[in-house]
């Protein structure tokens, strides 16, 4: 079906009636080019990936939603350590060759609530806080219907799906919600919150002055200027291969040496944590995604980010700073410096923060947000959705109660 457009300019109103037709025309193409048929759908072990990395990289960057975390230089290192019992419903155009059209990586799991009742959870994990799968944007309403129509019907995967970390709006969600509508498959969202992010649009100029207003900066400047006192102050960014190597030194001594390292869940004490995290980065800064943005006084790293970019999109991944030098803030000047460069870079039209929501730092620098939820959907139609709906809310209440617990535990010893 060929479809014309044409750059005349239209009456007012006319706009959206005219974008509702192309869009039906578009949808009509993919459909005769992807028909119901023609898809060849797979479960595949994360294990047993890398064979088809070419082809899950290309997608990558065909994505109907970047999303770096599920990205084969980022992925496949991350499963050496946490992708036990994992693996991904792959979708394939039945072309030849095959075009890899779907990434949807999963766990399934068998007890989540105390019980033999398996769930299919999106496969997310402490190092990858999204959980939106890659999809082909030129195919993604049939490839999603492809997806959940494969395992509502393999018996050998549970009928209930759990996605982790999902925005609540953008075009994946607004796909997989006429999707569910169509189907009748029932979808229940929790753990709903929103984290910071940068999304400025045309509105770049002054945008930090604008969020934090001219008091707070000037003061950060007044501590800049105190630091530069003791020493030769530089601001630096590593982006190519063997900068981002030795850069990553630095952030894995800044991270031991603050709370995580107290904690033990610094990187640098985990040998596979330690791995995957310079092999993912080794890998994505070969294709330029990766900035190491450090403040090194008279040479020495007293704070230092990591930002991964993909497509339009980035990720303010990872901070660390030596808590010897808090009263000066670092971290926030560093955020700073990194937020400028973000403004001053024109492909990258949103970064997530991967923070926790109401973070107490980047809350007061990002002004956008990104809200999220964990959305819990029922595949089989004689499934009762609501008894499973009830388990997971019990099954949060009680982990909450327990958080809580640990929480209290914790003051009263440091008393």
């Amino acid at each position: 079906m060929p479809v014309t457009t044409t750059t005349d300019p239209a009456p007012s109103g006319v706009h959206d009636d005219a974008a509702s037709v192309i869009a039906s025309a578009r949808r009509a193409v993919v459909a005769d080019r992807y028909a119901a048929n023609s898809f060849a759908v797979e479960w595949r072990s994360l294990a047993k990936l890398d064979p088809i990395a070419a082809a899950w990289r290309d997608l990558a960057g065909r994505a109907l939603e970047p999303n770096v975390f599920y990205e084969p230089d980022f992925a496949l290192p991350a499963a050496t350590v946490f992708g036990a019992g994992a693996g991904a419903v792959l979708v394939w155009a039945g072309t030849s060759p095959q075009k890899l059209l779907g990434f949807f990586p999963a766990r399934a799991e068998a007890r989540r609530y105390g019980v033999k009742f398996p769930v299919l959870v999106g496969w997310t994990h402490p190092y990858a806080p999204l959980g939106t799968p890659l999809v082909d944007r030129e195919a993604a309403e049939p490839v999603i219907a492809a997806w959940l129509g494969y395992v509502a019907n393999d018996p050998a995967l549970p009928q209930r799906l759990l996605l982790p970390f999902v925005p609540e709006d953008g075009p994946f969600a607004a796909i997989l919600d006429r999707i569910l509508y169509r189907a009748r498959m029932p979808s229940a969202d929790f753990g709903r919150h929103a984290r910071a992010q940068l999304a400025p649009h045309d509105d770049r100029a002054d945008y930090i002055e604008r969020s934090m207003g001219t008091r707070r900066l000037k003061e950060l400047r007044r501590l800049a200027r105190r630091l530069g006192e003791m020493g030769a102050l530089i601001f630096t960014v590593a982006n190519d291969q063997p900068s981002v190597a030795s850069a990553i030194e630095d952030f894995f001594s800044l991270e031991a040496g603050g709370w995580k390292g107290q904690a033990g869940t610094a990187a640098v004490w985990h040998d596979d944590v330690c791995y995957f995290f310079t092999a993912a980065l080794d890998a994505l800064s070969a294709a330029g995604k990766v900035a190491i943005n450090r403040i090194l006084l008279d040479g020495r790293p007293i704070a230092a980010t990591i930002t991964l970019r993909s497509a339009d999109a980035a990720w303010f991944w990872k901070i660390a700073y030596d808590e010897a030098f808090a009263r000066y803030s670092p971290g926030v000047m560093l955020t700073i410096a990194v937020t400028e460069g973000l403004l001053d870079a024109p492909g990258i039209a949103r970064t997530d923060s991967c923070a926790t929501a109401d973070h107490p730092m980047i809350d007061r620098i990002w002004r956008e947000r990104l809200p999220l939820c964990d959305r819990l959907i029922g595949l089989a139609p004689e499934e009762r959705f609501g008894v499973v709906r009830g388990l997971e809310k019990t099954r949060r209440r009680v982990r909450a109660v327990a958080k809580k617990l640990r929480e209290l535990v914790h003051a009263l010893a440091q008393r």
